[in-house]
């Protein structure tokens, strides 16, 4: 194969673990909510290509169990799918992964019985990423002291009206229609938000997440957390910030139950 990868499907990662990828180093984590005996139906995936192209992504699948499972997977197998042939083909990165968008709405669709899934993905390029997002999973970049670089849009109405500036962010997260998304991989109204190129500089921290993490804490909470200190502790602490939130919310803090999954990455020079 052109593409090396490595997949986690409806799985359980004890702890996060930090290794090599791209330039730099990354930490996969993903486990379902604690409040249910089914399938994890969050799902994420590394990949590298040749020519120093690197790509990240996380699909949270909807439709409730093992079609949610199933969607989520699918989305991240389309997307291989057109990865590889890129890789093999020489296709610029950008071409591919938009390919790959639609490849894996089409798999989803076809899976039928009202299945869906968000995609987000990270494109990693000489030093310089660009995201492509279909729903409310989110991607984040922050500087180490704090600077906010990039923030994806949630594709729901909650997520349209904070952009807006017409719903205050901490509001936000208790809105009784927080859980509608209007953009899923799915079925012929799938549209896939791109951003701009941005160059990622030294202790800059990239986050990819599903909204078992974003909706749990504070966007300025998340920023805390991922700023700065050594990669597999900001996993950690994530990990158990994100915990104490949905076992036991205080002080009218969000609390959602939910899979829950992310991916950091960090540059080395």
């Amino acid at each position: 194969m052109s593409v090396e990868a490595q997949l986690f499907l409806q799985e359980h990662t004890e702890a996060p673990a930090v290794f090599p990828f791209g330039a730099g180093e990354v930490v996969v984590f993903t486990r379902p909510s604690p409040d249910r005996e089914g399938p994890n139906e969050d799902s994420a995936v590394l990949a590298s290509l040749v020519l120093q192209r690197d790509v990240m992504a996380v699909a949270d699948g909807a439709g409730g169990g093992p079609q949610g499972a199933k969607a989520s997977a699918l989305a991240l197998e389309g997307l291989l799918h057109d990865l590889e042939r890129a890789a093999r083909a020489e296709v610029m990165l950008r071409e591919a992964i938009l390919s790959g968008f639609e490849t894996a709405n089409r798999m989803v669709t076809e899976l039928g019985g009202g299945a869906g899934t968000t995609l987000a993905v990270v494109g990693l390029e000489g030093g310089a990423i660009r995201t492509y997002h279909v729903g409310d999973s989110a991607v984040l970049v922050e500087g180490q002291r704090g600077k906010r670089k990039l923030e994806t849009v949630a594709h729901s109405p909650v997520g349209y009206a904070v952009e807006a500036g017409f719903l205050d962010e901490r509001k936000a997260m208790h809105h009784e229609e927080r859980h509608l998304v209007n953009n899923l991989l799915g079925g012929p109204e799938m549209r896939v938000e791109m951003s701009a190129k941005l160059r990622l500089a030294a202790r800059d921290t990239l986050l990819i997440g599903s909204d078992g993490l974003f909706d749990n804490l504070h966007v300025d909470e998340l920023v805390d957390l991922i700023r700065k200190g050594p990669l597999r502790k900001v996993a950690a602490d994530l990990v158990e910030r994100t915990s104490k939130r949905m076992l036991d919310p205080r002080d009218g803090a969000p609390s959602k139950q939910d899979d829950l999954t992310f991916i950091l990455y960090r540059p080395s020079t």
